[in-house]
């Protein structure tokens, strides 16, 4: 799997779980350590869990491992990281102490929603007859 579908991929599992501001940092022109940053929050430390917990195990069903995974200690920030893409769950307080996307300011934000897009009001034309 491609680093960019791997991305969505996390993302989407990540919404299955009522993720919260989940967000697509695309870090590939910025030379940084990996490709793409997965962000997301989760209310409470459940949650957070939940969602980390899920993305891991719907993941490792489709054969994709991670190379390393730390803060299940505390559940305040759990870093997910599959080397191309790494996974970030906050509680919404951490995740603005840290503030991860201002810190890649320069990357392409990508907010992810399970909405469908809203789509542009089209106009219908009425073609006139004479009378």
């Amino acid at each position: 799997m491609t680093s960019t579908k791997l991305s969505k991929r996390i993302a989407e599992l990540a919404l299955e779980k009522k993720a919260l501001d989940v967000k697509i940092l695309d870090l590939r022109a910025l030379d940084a350590f990996t490709d793409y940053f997965v962000i997301c929050s989760g209310e409470v430390e459940v949650q957070v869990k939940a969602i980390a917990d899920h993305i891991h195990d719907m993941l490792a069903v489709e054969k994709v491992k991670p190379f390393h995974y730390e803060g299940y200690e505390n559940l305040e920030w759990i870093l997910i990281d599959y080397v191309d893409v790494v996974l970030h769950v906050f509680l919404p307080d951490r995740r603005q102490f840290y503030g991860l996307e201002s810190l890649w300011i320069d990357a392409k934000i990508k907010e992810v929603t399970d909405q469908p897009p809203k789509k542009k009001p089209t106009r219908k034309y009425v073609k006139r007859t004479k009378k």
